[in-house]
């Protein structure tokens, strides 16, 4: 398994036997926490599969969606580097498993590989990029693009979610989100089904909304 992973492709043998000593996979339920803000990091994460909300927790009990991570990345791996708490939680919203590596002792034996680094520090870039589309999202985005752009990225989770939940990861009101949906079916920029799955979608409308 690990060497499925382009990280860790072009090591040995012999290292990946190592790695393998100081990994473990864990299974988790669709609710369960992977981790939670200002938990102190142990392992190194890597998300096999299933499907990962980031969030933060204002002082009023507001959540703050960050992101929906999807499998084949680490998750967090930033707080390992800096040696810092987890600066926010992570949930399963769809069930999965994850490869957790003991971090101290994959830095002592691991760190030192120059081609090891480098696709680290490309995930860490990633990361970035995602933090500010996050930003571009929240000051300028509308609540319509907001909505036209979750569509367009995470269909399955549209047709999973319920509805008050997308409206609390795009930090709109439930009313806000109903009235945009309807509008959207109303424009046959959408047609859902009975059980609001998405049926049609037209790409080039919701783009264009999002995109203005």
């Amino acid at each position: 398994m690990l060497d499925k992973i382009s990280i860790f492709k072009n090591l040995s043998k012999e290292q990946l036997e190592e790695l393998e000593e100081i990994t473990l996979v864990k299974k988790y339920k669709k609710g369960e926490f992977l981790f939670i803000e200002g938990e102190e990091p142990k392992w190194l994460i890597y998300l096999l599969s299933g499907s990962i909300k980031l969030y933060k927790t204002t002082q009023n009990g507001k959540e703050i969606f960050l992101h929906q991570l999807p499998p084949m990345n680490f998750v967090a791996e930033m707080v390992n580097f800096e040696n810092i708490p987890y600066p926010a939680s992570a949930i399963f919203v769809v069930s999965g498993e994850v490869l957790k590596i003991d971090y101290e002792k994959f830095k002592a034996k691991f760190l030192n590989d120059p081609k090891i680094c480098m696709n680290l520090i490309k995930s860490m870039s990633e990361k970035l990029r995602i933090t500010s589309n996050l930003l571009h999202q929240e000051l300028i985005l509308n609540s319509e693009a907001k909505v036209a752009k979750f569509i367009l990225m995470h269909e399955d989770l549209f047709n999973e979610l319920k509805h008050t939940k997308i409206a609390s990861i795009l930090n709109i009101t439930p009313e806000t989100f109903s009235r945009i949906l309807n509008k959207f079916k109303t424009l046959e920029i959408i047609k859902l089904s009975e059980k609001n799955e998405i049926l049609e979608k037209n790409v080039d409308k919701l783009t264009g909304i999002y995109s203005f």
